[in-house]
């Protein structure tokens, strides 16, 4: 097969190569799942930020652990957008690293017009074609508006590395770094930050490291010597002051619970069981043992959450973290949870449903289960964090509320934000909001187990201390005393206590903010994971001159106590989410009396911010 390449000419030329400036870039590596693609884009992602750009990224993983080489199916690939204001990871590709022809279909919709795409013409036989489902004639007309470059990086990589004395599979499984040399060329970006990588990963095999970095090299050098390489000019960001590291969704929100868990004082306690993709969290805290965390991999979701209640009854601060289905098993027991009223933190990272639906893509349909899915009046505050770096900050605010207010709290995140990654300034301890515990003091001689405060929260006493001796369990308890009761008139008393009791943490959480053009007749409501999006599709509608107003939900149960008076202000409502519109629906059920209209996707992706735009267009011209 042979592909002919098309010429671009530009405004710039230096050295008699193109220099493209641009304030932002989107670049996209794709390949076989055993191809380095992950590792490879993490690399470019976490130089970018070191170097002091904004940075998104969306890896996109295959659903199945080793689907047929070659094939379609086993695609995985990692996009980046850095540069300046960054929000998204970007809708389509400026550059596009193609490792073999199923990748390259794969990622047909995903290339800007004009872009450039890159492939390693050595796994384009006819054989891996085949298996691609791609024919020679039909591709070569689907990319010849493209600056397509067929680079032989298989070929180059194996005489890189033909004395490095590794054998021919290790040699074949570096081109991941030979095609990470070429983008650092293509960008200007150092290489010294993945050769300290390298370094660190292979210190007990420094042959391997060693011809990692050759490969690299080589790459760079490659890139330099081809003249129909892109150069791309990018602009950084000008950040605030501080200590960064790149950090994807789930480190952040297992950081956020060590640190509630720090501030408050208490040991902290994670019983879960691996389900993708929220199994990071609880390697993640695997790791913090110095931190005197304990983590518990149970023998299914219903022990993994119950173990948790049983450290919470102890006097742990405790946690569990599932997906949907995951969740689903659990009601059970966050019913046990709401009875008991003690303070435990759920983390949902939502996948594509139902069942076992789309494992590896992105939804945010697990919404009503999150409000509705258990047995009996069961209200649970839910929470919602809305990018990869805050995860952090509203696992804390799911902790800090479930340890004041004794009450579980759901959070929800979901594939897209867990698994993406931007900068994140690393805080202070002291500067984190003060975390104050329910725990009854030492020596307190008057104890009743479901005595209540202002905010009808009941004490929290560590079994076995003398004089605080109490019983709880899923029966219905007596209001005070806490013994058990079948009296109807106790339980309408209790049921409306608990309901109470969440719907009085409105006051404890933050006002709707309007973002974009506050006088807009249009006011554009997301949750969770879409505001990269949409905030970036209001802003850039703003400076075409078309006004839009936006408000983001992270408080979904109890909602902010402004909301209506927000709602109020504006001719249309229009929900954007990735789901059937259930969010709408809960708005619609709260406040009936808003014109609401609904955007939905659930195609396992995030939103693109065209489709946004384009559909906030059409709603200000009805």
């Amino acid at each position: 097969m042979k592909f002919k390449s098309t010429t671009f000419f530009y405004k710039y030329f230096i050295m008699e190569k193109r220099i493209i400036e641009v304030e932002q870039v989107v670049v996209k590596f794709a390949g076989d799942s055993g191809d380095g693609m992950q590792l490879t884009g993490t690399q470019l992602s976490n130089t970018a930020a070191i170097v002091g750009d904004d940075v998104s990224t969306f890896p996109d993983y295959p659903a199945e652990i080793r689907a047929p080489q070659g094939t379609v199916g086993g695609v995985s690939g990692y996009q980046l957008h850095f540069g300046k204001r960054v929000d998204t990871p970007g809708d389509y590709a400026d550059v596009l690293i193609a490792m073999n022809p199923a990748a390259l279909k794969a990622n047909a919709k995903m290339i800007k017009d004009g872009g450039t795409i890159i492939i390693d013409i050595n796994e384009f036989t006819p054989r891996n074609l085949e298996k691609a489902g791609c024919e020679d004639e039909k591709l070569k007309r689907l990319y010849e508006n493209y600056n397509l470059i067929e680079a032989p990086i298989t070929e180059l990589t194996k005489e890189s590395l033909k004395d490095s004395g590794l054998d021919a599979k290790s040699i074949a499984r570096s081109k991941n770094m030979f095609a990470l040399g070429i983008v650092y060329n293509i960008f200007d970006r150092p290489m010294d930050h993945s050769f300290n990588f390298l370094k660190s990963k292979f210190a007990k095999k420094p042959e391997i490291a060693e011809a990692n970095m050759k490969a690299m090299k080589d790459g760079f050098n490659y890139a330099d010597a081809i003249q129909a390489m892109p150069s791309f000019r990018v602009e950084s960001s000008q950040i605030e002051k501080g200590k960064y590291r790149n950090i994807n969704g789930n480190v952040a929100t297992a950081w956020g619970l060590l640190a509630a868990a720090e501030k408050a004082n208490l040991p902290f306690f994670l019983g879960s069981y691996p389900i993708t993709p929220a199994s990071e969290i609880i390697q993640e805290i695997s790791y913090r043992r110095d931190l005197g965390a304990k983590s518990f991999q149970a023998e299914d979701e219903i022990g993994g959450i119950v173990t948790s209640i049983g450290a919470a009854f102890a006097g742990n601060f405790a946690a569990t973290s599932t997906s949907g289905p995951g969740l689903a098993l659990k009601s059970e027991a966050i019913g046990l949870a709401v009875i008991t009223e003690l303070p435990l933190v759920i983390i949902d990272v939502q996948r594509g449903g139902p069942s076992t639906g789309l494992p590896t893509k992105t939804e945010q349909s697990d919404l009503f289960q999150a409000l509705y899915g258990r047995n009996g009046e069961s209200p649970v505050p839910v929470i919602a964090a809305s990018t990869p770096s805050n995860c952090f900050d509203y696992a804390y605010a799911a902790s800090k509320i479930a340890l004041e207010h004794m009450t579980p709290v759901l959070l929800l995140t979901d594939g897209f934000i867990a698994n993406g990654t931007e900068p994140w300034k690393i805080p202070a301890m002291k500067d984190m909001p003060q975390i104050k515990t329910k725990l009854v003091p030492k020596g307190t001689t008057e104890y009743l187990s479901y005595s209540r405060d202002e905010n009808l929260v009941r004490p929290w006493a560590i079994p076995g201390m003398e004089g605080l001796e109490h019983r709880i369990g899923g029966l219905e308890k007596m209001d005070k005393t806490g013994t058990v009761s079948y009296v109807a008139e106790n339980h309408e008393i209790m049921s409306y206590h608990r309901a109470n009791k969440v719907e009085k943490i409105a006051d404890f959480i933050p006002n709707l903010e309007i973002e974009g053009a506050i006088d807009s007749d249009t006011l554009v409501v997301g949750w969770g994971s879409t505001y990269g999006h949409i905030t970036t599709a209001v802003r850039e509608l703003g400076l075409e001159g078309k006004k839009f107003a936006h408000v983001h939900f992270n408080y979904i149960n109890p909602l902010p106590k402004n909301t209506s008076e927000v709602f109020a202000k504006y001719k249309n409502i229009l929900v954007c989410e990735i789901n059937m519109g259930q969010f709408i629906h809960y708005l619609r059920m709260k406040f009936p009396k808003f014109n609401y209209q609904g955007y939905t996707k659930i195609q396992g992706l995030p939103f693109t911010v065209l489709e946004l735009k384009n559909k906030f267009i059409e709603i200000s011209e009805k």
